[in-house]
């Protein structure tokens, strides 16, 4: 009987069927509408403009996209009266009624003109007045505006201003109070190191930092707090485009820092092109007082660097489906130290002893991308092939000579050789299975190769080498509902690993590991959004980790690598809300984290030296570390606008110091706030503040700290130009304090140049007119996050 209804219900919708294509054609009428698209005061033709066609009740009917050449055609518009929009960024949208009807069913509107909008500026890239803070589900972006590019010459100095990033002394970068984090450029890897690459940066030439606190299993999953994404700024204006920049940073030596962005786009390819460079005298200076032994131990290290970034590329534009990207990145840099260590016997001067160090070094990173990128017809259906090479090349000559002490040493002389070459081969495709679910598929090639060699006229010369390959697959699954939507991951990695010193293999490992990865987001209204992610992490041993060859000494401590080390991993748990508000947002997050096999320092005794000690790293039990932050960005009145944040870590620090176990509670916490008050149209002034709370470890107890910036930037030429000028750490506060009693009672402190006055110029200029040239474009050169979200 079932299947009989079943048979009946079929027969009678073909018999209506039947009767529907049997009634008068003029039932039926579908028409056309075609026209181009121009630029009113270029009278150039404007490719990917959008074209909307809404019904009375603005429900959207049908629509497209402009050509290259601004022409568009929409096909199959059933009959009846409708609106007709087209819109471009930087423009005003364009409105028309239009009528489909027997009579009139194929339309030529002709050409179109659309009007730059009041707003817009003549240049393309356009630096925001203020910085702002953005939540994803995978990462909190902060869009590097004015008031955080003048605040110094470089991106190491500009670094403290990021939330939840601190940068030491030594110009060591952590992230959430840990420094096994990965330093990205522009979505990829670089084999400078991070302390050295921050310094190369001009602040100027960042358009904006992601910090990936949760990556998913689409990234490489090397670090345990994650990764710093840095995009550089990249033009794709049409006409010819650029910006220039001028800083220099005085206090008791002068740094220099320019860079020029340029481009060209034409037709179907675009050129772009980016230099800066930082051209520095940096005095650092401080003590160490051994309490116990009444000396004391002075340091002073004048720096005198030259560093230089390029960046070329090129998008051709084969067809609306089709785009070849290739880009090069050059950063050569040049330094000389001088620098002395002197030891001095407060009750026996007959002892003291003097260590000066003239240290010569240059060194060359280059990067070598290239891209291809398929779209397929259906929206958002991709796939992509990424091939990445870069090699790292530096040379150091280390002179030593000692003068004074019961024993003096002999002088000596260091030849350092490093080389380094990565390449990575990316082949990721994206389907959108339907409107609410996308699915990811990758495969991933990383081979690293790095040879050491250490020539000495004191020490034991040596060679070192240290080969990796690691081949990886990964894959990603996620749905998106009214409200919620989630994304589970899971990556597979093959690691292999062989360590050579003089002809020797001292280590080797093969390990095969999942990283699985999950995000749970629920936004129940425009104004919240909840957050809950879950990642897999690594930490494989960075190369001055496990290196035997000597990095650095003093009479006293040598710093050498454990090339046994083992890697660690990390469970990590993160949940984030951010409320929308009327004039601002406000962002809170946690995350606990379950480390094993965590890699840490340990300071043991030299059997060589008298008094003297090794500082190495060595792996240790299983650790958890948690952390609370907050931030937010608020517009007050017209005229007073902020940015704050607040972060607080704590963890358990394990070390070995004297051969014995030792355990520290710690906990970090810091305060940021820049506060940007406009005075006119064009003068804005700016007050920033930061305060760093105590924190103990495992050799010793900082001391909290605080400093003070103030500016003031004024814009002329209708926008084009901006002059500013800060006065940096205005009370002089800005020093690393620390005291300790193991393996022995002593203090000490730490400063640089840091109480400097900023003077910065910036101009831009060009033809074209603040639009994109395609929404399909590889803006940034950078991998985004995976899933739908």
């Amino acid at each position: 009987m079932k299947t009989l209804n079943q048979k009946t219900v079929l027969l009678l919708f073909s018999l209506w069927c039947l009767l529907l294509s049997a009634q008068p054609s003029n039932e039926a009428v579908v028409g056309t509408i075609q026209g181009k698209v121009i630029d009113k005061n270029l009278n150039q033709p404007i490719p990917y403009a959008t074209i909307v066609i809404n019904d009375g009740a603005s429900k959207v009917i049908t629509g497209g996209i402009t050509t290259e050449n601004g022409d568009f055609l929409i096909t199959d518009i059933p009959k009846g009266n409708y609106t007709l929009k087209v819109q471009f960024i930087g423009y005003t949208t364009y409105s028309q009624g239009i009528e489909i009807s027997k009579k009139n069913k194929d339309l030529n509107l002709g050409t179109i003109t659309l009007e730059e909008a009041a707003e817009a500026l003549d240049d393309v890239t356009i630096v925001a007045e203020r910085t702002t803070i953005e939540q994803k589900i995978d990462r909190k972006v902060i869009n590097v505006g004015k008031d955080l590019t003048t605040t110094g010459g470089s991106a190491a100095e500009i670094m403290n201003n990021i939330p939840s990033v601190n940068v030491d002394q030594d110009g060591n970068i952590a992230l959430r109070g840990n420094q096994n984090v990965r330093i990205l450029i522009d979505g990829k890897p670089t084999n400078i190191d991070a302390s050295q690459l921050l310094r190369q940066i001009p602040s100027t030439s960042i358009k904006k930092i992601e910090l990936i606190t949760n990556p998913s299993a689409k990234y490489n999953p090397e670090g345990m707090s994650g990764i710093i994404n840095i995009v550089l700024h990249k033009n794709s204006n049409i006409g010819f485009n650029g910006n220039v920049n001028l800083g220099l940073n005085y206090d008791k030596n002068a740094r220099f820092n320019s860079s020029v962005d340029l481009n060209y786009r034409t037709g179907k390819i675009n050129f772009y092109g980016n230099y800066g460079n930082n051209i520095t005298k940096n005095l650092n200076a401080g003590f160490v007082f051994r309490e116990d032994q009444n000396y004391r131990t002075d340091f002073q290290f004048l720096d005198n660097n030259k560093s230089h970034l390029f960046k070329f590329g090129m998008d051709f534009f084969i067809n609306d489906n089709n785009t070849v990207s290739v880009y090069t990145n050059q950063n050569l840099f040049d330094g000389l130290t001088k620098g002395s260590t002197d030891i001095i016997f407060l009750n026996n001067d007959q002892s003291n002893l003097t260590q000066d160090l003239i240290s010569d070094s240059d060194n060359l990173g280059s990067t070598y991308n290239f891209d291809y990128k398929h779209d397929f017809k259906k929206e958002g259906h991709n796939i992509e092939l990424e091939v990445d090479y870069n090699v790292f090349e530096s040379d150091s000559d280390d002179d030593f000579l000692f003068i004074g002490g019961n024993n003096s040493l002999p002088n000596y002389n260091d030849l350092i050789n490093n080389e380094r070459k990565n390449t990575t081969i990316n082949l990721d495709y994206v389907n959108p299975l339907s409107e609410k679910t996308k699915l990811e598929i990758g495969y991933e090639t990383r081979l690293r190769r790095t040879d050491n060699d250490y020539e000495s006229t004191l020490f034991q010369d040596s060679k070192y080498s240290y080969d990796r390959d690691i081949h990886s697959f990964y894959t990603t699954f996620g749905q998106n509902f009214e409200k919620w939507s989630y994304q589970l991951g899971a990556r597979i990695e093959n690691y292999e690993v062989e360590a050579v010193f003089n002809g020797e293999k001292i280590f080797e490992d093969d390990i095969f590991t999942v990283y699985p990865s999950g995000y749970l987001n629920y936004t129940p209204g425009e104004k919240n959004s909840y957050q809950l992610s879950y990642s897999r992490r690594i930490d494989r041993p960075g190369l001055n980790q496990i290196n035997p060859i000597r990095e650095w000494s003093t009479p006293r401590i040598v710093s050498l690598g454990n090339p046994s080390l083992d890697p660690q991993f990390t469970n990590s748990v993160e949940a984030n809300y951010t409320r929308k508000l009327e004039k601002g947002s406000v962002t809170g997050g946690v995350f606990y984290r379950l480390i094993n096999d965590e890699i840490n320092q340990v300071l043991i005794e030299n059997p060589d030296v008298e008094e003297g000690q090794i500082l190495t790293f060595d792996n240790f039990e299983n650790n958890s570390a948690y952390g609370i932050e907050i931030s937010s960005n608020y517009k007050v009145t017209n005229w007073w606008s902020f940015n704050a944040s607040f972060d607080l870590y704590g963890q358990t620090q394990k070390g070995v110091v004297e051969n014995v176990n030792r355990e520290v509670d710690a906990v970090i916490y810091n305060f940021r706030i820049n506060n940007s008050l406009k005075a006119t149209k064009n003068l804005t002034f700016q007050v920033f503040g930061f305060y760093r709370g105590e924190q103990e470890g495992v050799l010793f107890k900082t001391k909290p700290f605080y400093f003070v910036n103030t500016g003031a930037r004024y814009n002329f030429m209708k926008g084009k130009g901006t002059a500013s000028i800060n006065f940096n750490d205005i009370f002089n506060t800005m020093r690393f304090r620390f005291s300790g009693d193991n393996p022995y009672p002593q203090n000490g402190q730490f400063q640089g140049e840091t109480q400097t006055v900023f003077l910065g110029l910036s101009y831009r200029f060009g033809s074209g007119k603040n639009r994109k040239a395609s929404r399909k474009r590889r803006d940034n050169n950078e991998k985004s996050g995976g899933g739908i979200l």
